[in-house]
């Protein structure tokens, strides 16, 4: 299997299809909006864009199954399966905000071999397969070499709709607001994670999180230099709902100071 060929096909077909979401962005309406769930949003727009990925990713690897979003019917594979979020912060698409991508990967069971990240406002693609290297828009890129939680900069995502274990996740995120350079919520994980990939974060961490959130930043992730785990510094952030992104120089530290808020690790 060809990954570095099979990326870059992926990457064409990221530009294609955010270019679609970007057209499409002056012509939605409040009744184009639909309620997977409270405060979980979809549009026309979503599911159109799905349907096109999966058609093309059926062309470039048959075999495949799937692990999308807004089509849960779509055939599962026993290996290989496609990873897809075709609107990765639709609720910024909605009302307008510029942080909003399509996330694509590839898996052979749990193992990522190749990824891409489309930001669509900001014309930035990032990929990368797996024993490659990550790049951007065709150059390539590396973690930052931030050290310090003072001269860092952290991202996270907020629960919507599992408040649960709110007050720790409050009282890490009050801890890194006074240590670092400050906290940044994007609205699209995806987007969290090609940021570290480049360097222009240094920490994200999220609970909640769906397969198609994660998968093709945190494979970009690690082919930039750096580290992904879940919460307890194990390898189950794909499907284990919970996870923390850095450049790897952070990456012990932030965790023992996360693993002292919680009683119960999330899961």
């Amino acid at each position: 299997m060809n990954l570095e060929k099979i990326t870059l096909q992926v990457t064409d077909l990221a530009k294609t299809v955010g270019s679609y979401i970007k057209d499409q962005l002056s012509m939605l309406s409040n009744d184009d909006i639909q309620h997977k769930g409270v405060h979980d949003l979809v549009t026309f727009v979503d599911r159109e864009s799905e349907k096109k990925i999966i058609s093309e990713l059926n062309k470039i690897l048959p075999e495949a199954g799937f692990i999308a979003e807004e089509n849960q019917s779509v055939k599962q594979s026993e290996q290989y399966n496609w990873i897809i979020d075709p609107l990765d912060g639709t609720t910024n698409f909605i009302h307008g905000v510029p942080v909003f991508s399509v996330s694509i990967a590839l898996a052979d069971k749990s193992d990522l071999l190749s990824g891409a990240v489309y930001e669509i406002s900001r014309d930035e693609c990032f990929y990368a397969w797996k024993g490659g290297h990550s790049f951007l828009n065709g150059n390539r890129i590396k973690v930052s070499q931030t050290s310090v939680f003072d001269d860092a900069l952290m991202a996270t995502g907020f629960p919507y709709s599992d408040y649960s274990l709110l007050e720790p996740y409050m009282g890490l995120l009050e801890e890194m607001i006074k240590s670092t350079r400050g906290i940044r919520r994007l609205g699209s994980a995806a987007v969290d994670l090609a940021y570290i990939a480049c360097g222009r974060f240094d920490v994200f961490f999220e609970y909640g999180l769906n397969p198609w959130d994660v998968a093709a930043g945190s494979l970009i992730v690690n082919e930039s230099g750096g580290s992904v785990t879940d919460f307890s510094n194990s390898g189950d952030f794909l499907f284990g709902r919970q996870i923390v992104a850095s450049n790897a120089k952070l990456h012990d530290k932030f965790l023992k100071q996360l693993q002292s808020h919680f009683n119960e690790l999330p899961g």
